[in-house]
């Protein structure tokens, strides 16, 4: 089954740009939240992670606060495969 990832972000911030860079390298879908736009979706973020920066991504509901690759790859089971080892 299919990891669900939603990416909590901003327009300016640049590790929410290339944290999406890095899904879209590994072809992981993803939906992307605005949280400067959508206030209801940031509160729910922060409930969530008790952090307020961004990115955050929830892979299966699972917080993973800032650009935390190893992290990522883990909750995406990709460590021991060839698609997660893109540098991207």
């Amino acid at each position: 089954m299919a990891a669900k990832v939603i990416v909590f972000s901003t327009p300016s911030c640049i590790w929410c740009k290339k944290v999406k860079e890095y899904l879209k390298s590994i072809d992981q879908s993803f939906t992307d939240i605005d949280v400067s736009k959508d206030v209801a979706a940031r509160n729910d973020m922060i409930r969530k992670s008790g952090e307020e920066g961004v990115p955050q991504l929830w892979i299966n509901n699972i917080p993973v606060v800032g650009f935390d690759r190893e992290k990522i790859k883990r909750l995406l089971n990709l460590n021991n495969t060839k698609k997660g080892e893109s540098n991207g």
